[in-house]
C-alpha cells in the first residue's frame, strides 16, 4: 500500500467571484479570521501526514509563495522586539519537514488541466487534490476531512471523493454522482457527470473540494479533450479512470463552507470567529447584540 506523501493545489482561478478584493490578490489568500484559507488546507494536508505540497499557480499568485516563504525581514523585527510569539506564529506557518513546489499553469485550462501540471513532480504516486475555496471544519476530537480519507485510503487502497448531498437545484455547480451503498460512509462511485441540470442529473450526492486520487489519473487526463465550459475536467479523467479502477465516494464528518462564494466566506469567518481563543467571546456578544438589535427593528 503507497503512502499519501503528496497534495495538489489549484490555485491558478481568478476569484472573480470576489472583484475587487481579488483585483491585486490570490482569493486563496483571504483570511478567515488571522490565517489565509491556503494555510488551512495546507494545515490539513499536513494533518493527514503529507511532506510535499505542490502549488498549481498562474499570474499574480505570488503572494502564496511568499506567504509559505521565510520573512527575513519580518522575523528581524519581531525578534529585536522581543515578540516571540508572533515570531513562533510566523516560523510556523510550514513545518520544517514539509516541502513547497510551486508550478505555473499557463493558461486557464480546467481543474483536470490543473491537476495534470502535477505530473512530473507526482509520478505515478497516490496524491491528494485540495481546493482552499473549499473550507472543512471538524469538531475537536475528529479528524480534519483529509487525515479521515488517508485513513480509509489505507485500507481500500483506491480512489476516493468527498461527497455530500446539495439541494436539486444546486447540481449544476459541482460534480456530481451516482453512486451504490457499501459500507458505513462509504459509496461505490457508477457514474460521474460535471454540472449537470437539476431535471438530469443522476443524484444529488455532490464532489466537494477533497480527493485522493491513483497516479493512473493522469493518463486519462491526458487523452481527455475539452468538456463543460471548453475546459479539461477532473470528472472527465476521473470518469475515464472508472472504467480501470474503482473509486469510492466518501460521506466525511465535518462542514464545509463554499468560501469561492461570499455568503460561504462569511458563515465559515462567522464559524471560526465564535471559535477563535481571541474572539470568541466578544463576537458571540456582538451577534447577540446585533440579533437582538434587528429583532427589535435595528440596522
Amino acid at each position: 500500500m503507497n503512502k499519501i506523501r503528496k497534495a495538489v493545489f489549484p490555485v491558478a482561478g481568478l476569484g472573480s467571484r470576489f472583484l475587487p478584493a481579488t483585483k491585486a490578490q490570490p482569493k486563496e489568500m483571504l483570511p478567515i479570521v488571522d490565517k489565509p484559507l491556503i494555510q488551512y488546507a495546507v494545515e490539513e494536508a499536513v494533518a493527514a501526514g503529507i511532506t510535499e505540497m505542490i502549488f498549481i499557480t498562474g499570474r499574480n499568485k505570488r503572494a502564496i509563495e511568499d506567504h509559505f516563504d521565510t520573512a527575513y525581514e519580518l522575523e528581524a523585527e519581531l525578534e529585536a522586539a522581543n515578540k516571540q510569539a508572533l515570531l513562533e506564529l510566523v516560523r510556523g506557518v510550514i513545518p520544517k519537514n514539509v516541502t513547497c513546489i510551486y508550478i505555473r499553469q499557463s493558461a486557464p485550462l480546467g481543474l483536470g488541466h490543473a491537476v495534470l501540471c502535477a505530473r512530473p513532480v507526482v509520478g505515478n504516486e497516490p496524491f491528494a487534490v485540495l481546493l482552499a475555496d473549499d473550507f472543512m471544519d471538524t469538531r475537536p476530537g475528529t479528524a480534519p476531512v483529509l487525515a479521515q480519507m488517508t485513513e480509509v485510503y489505507g485500507y481500500e487502497n483506491c480512489s476516493l471523493l468527498a461527497v455530500q448531498d446539495v439541494p436539486r437545484e444546486n447540481t449544476r455547480q459541482y460534480g456530481i454522482v451516482r453512486a451504490e451503498s457499501y459500507r458505513s460512509n462509504l459509496e461505490l462511485v457508477s457514474s460521474i457527470v460535471e454540472k449537470p441540470l437539476p431535471e438530469e442529473a443522476p443524484s444529488t450526492l455532490a464532489v466537494v473540494g477533497r480527493y485522493v486520487l491513483s497516479g493512473a489519473i493522469f493518463e486519462h487526463l491526458e487523452n481527455l479533450g475539452a468538456g463543460s465550459g471548453g475546459e479539461i475536467q477532473l470528472t472527465d479523467g476521473i470518469a475515464a479512470l472508472m472504467r480501470a479502477e474503482r473509486v469510492l465516494a466518501y460521506r466525511y464528518e465535518g462542514q464545509r463552507y463554499d468560501c469561492g462564494s461570499k455568503l460561504g466566506y462569511l458563515q465559515a469567518m462567522a464559524a471560526m470567529g465564535l471559535k477563535h481563543p481571541e474572539t470568541a467571546a466578544g463576537f458571540r456578544s456582538f451577534l447577540a447584540q446585533l440579533a437582538k438589535e434587528n429583532g427589535h427593528g435595528g440596522t
